[in-house]
């Protein structure tokens, strides 16, 4: 069971994945071995599957962010995906959704000509409706 010390772990973590032990622990109000342990369980529960870098996407050369709801045009998706492993540089996340549209798909891209250059290959195997990024709000 997670009680409210283990959402205040994965809280830091999601913070600052790269804190000490005894870090952490301080934190949360813990000794860094009693950390270390609820940590450790959290890992063994499944909770806690793994550990990411979080990348800047606008100092690494992508700062055109745009989400595209996909709507195939059969049961069959293989030449969606196969633009996806095509482009597999510029895609973020595909999620399968319920709603409006089968897909939808998250991208980066260096620039608007070569966001162009990706949804007039998309329109070739899909029906899309774009949506460009303007800023995130959370940040």
């Amino acid at each position: 069971m997670v009680d409210a010390t283990d959402y205040k772990i994965v809280h830091e973590l999601n913070q600052n994945a790269r804190l000490s032990m005894k870090e952490l622990g301080e934190k949360v109000h813990l000794t860094g071995q009693a950390a270390s342990s609820r940590v450790l369980k959290l890992e063994e529960a499944g909770i806690i599957s793994g550990y990411q870098v979080c990348v800047n996407e606008e100092k690494m050369g992508n700062p055109v962010h745009v989400f595209i709801n996909i709507y195939t045009r059969g049961p069959y998706h293989r030449s969606y995906f196969s633009i996806l492993d095509q482009y597999q540089y510029f895609v973020r996340n595909n999620y399968k959704i319920s709603g409006d549209g089968c897909y939808l798909l998250e991208c980066r891209f260096p620039s608007n000509e070569d966001l162009d250059e990706f949804i007039t290959n998309l329109s070739e195997h899909v029906e899309y409706k774009l949506s460009i990024v303007l800023k995130n709000t959370l940040k």
